[in-house]
């Protein structure tokens, strides 16, 4: 009896090590994925680090989101408090720039087109669709690795994401192919219940409620020209030319050889009324900045200089290394 008592005591023993506790990976991405779906919004707040080469951009972000498809990411960088927002509502996606008072509209399946290092639901997808993650229970948290759809940043391809013990987000880390982190996402607090006005994702109550706190100096004139420090072998830069646009100045530099490209430099202009311009592309995030990326050109906007690089040859990933080397801030006056 004694040795039946002490058999099934080890058995539930057992069980309950085993059974209990989320175990295992897909125990773990199950109820991870249940956790998200009943959500009818959160709120996140966390600090985001880019790695670009030699240089760091951190920022602070604030994700909003409410059931079903909206969102809004304030992303603001901590260097020279320049805030970009991303919207989505019934009407389409947004990316506001409110220190210009203006905004592209997209026609886009933003966030669902590809990885998002700062939103649940993504992070839950990439768990849930990948057979080959892989899975680690510590003390205190569960850690995944994962694939990664970055489409126009091909060295980026794995994730590592950790979740607290009531499977919260607590860090994501962005790898490239040497497993180097190029992203990191720290959760600072995360609210599954938060309260937002009815109008909290109108595109102009979005932008008056931005708090502008970079200083925007218009100018009329590039004292400085900035040229991309790469360029494909076998092209170089053929021609320049000045050109007087309205409250301000335009720069065209042409590019010819194997690669030949445009790159458009001329001062940004802060808009007197909300400006919304239809755009057809995706959101991109360079360097400081969220632009917009098509399948033969790339357009941002960064120190009051707006970019606009176009190549009929060049495919989104080698615009984006010419685009991520012009770095160079100019001196304007």
């Amino acid at each position: 009896m004694k040795k039946k008592l002490l058999f099934l005591f080890a058995f539930f023993f057992f069980f309950f090590l085993t059974g209990c506790g989320k175990q295992n990976a897909n125990d773990v991405s199950k109820d991870f994925d249940k956790s998200i779906h009943k959500l009818k919004g959160y709120q996140i707040e966390g600090k985001l680090e880019i790695v670009n080469n030699d240089d760091v951009y951190n920022y602070d972000v604030v994700v909003s989101y409410k059931q079903k498809d909206f969102y809004k990411v304030s992303l603001k960088n901590v260097a020279n408090n320049h805030e970009q927002i991303i919207l989505k509502n019934q009407e389409g996606v947004y990316v506001l720039t409110p220190s210009l008072n203006k905004s592209f509209k997209f026609q886009s399946d933003w966030p669902y087109s590809n990885s998002q290092i700062y939103l649940l639901e993504s992070l839950r997808d990439d768990i849930k669709n990948d057979d080959s993650r892989e899975f680690k229970k510590n003390k205190n948290t569960y850690e995944f690795v994962t694939r990664v759809n970055y489409p126009n940043n091909r060295k980026l391809t794995s994730q590592r994401i950790v979740l607290d013990k009531n499977l919260k987000p607590k860090t994501v880390k962005v790898l490239n192919e040497e497993k180097i982190p190029q992203m990191t996402m720290v959760f600072t607090d995360i609210d599954y219940s938060p309260t937002f006005k009815k109008d909290f994702f109108e595109l102009d109550i979005a932008m008056k409620s931005a708090k502008v706190e970079e200083e925007v100096v218009e100018t009329s004139k590039i004292d400085e020209t900035i040229y991309p420090l790469l360029t494909p072998a076998g092209t170089k830069l053929v021609s320049e030319e000045r050109v007087e646009k309205t409250n301000g100045e335009r720069v065209i530099m042409t590019f010819e050889g194997e690669k030949p490209f445009l790159l458009v430099e001329e001062t940004a202009n802060v808009s007197d009324e909300l400006t919304v311009i239809p755009t057809y592309g995706d959101i991109y995030r360079l360097m400081d900045t969220l632009g917009v990326m098509t399948d033969n050109s790339l357009t941002w906007t960064s120190a009051g200089i707006e970019y606009y690089l176009v190549s009929d040859v060049m495919n989104s990933s080698e615009l984006v290394e010419i685009a991520q080397s012009i770095n160079v801030l100019p001196t304007m006056k």
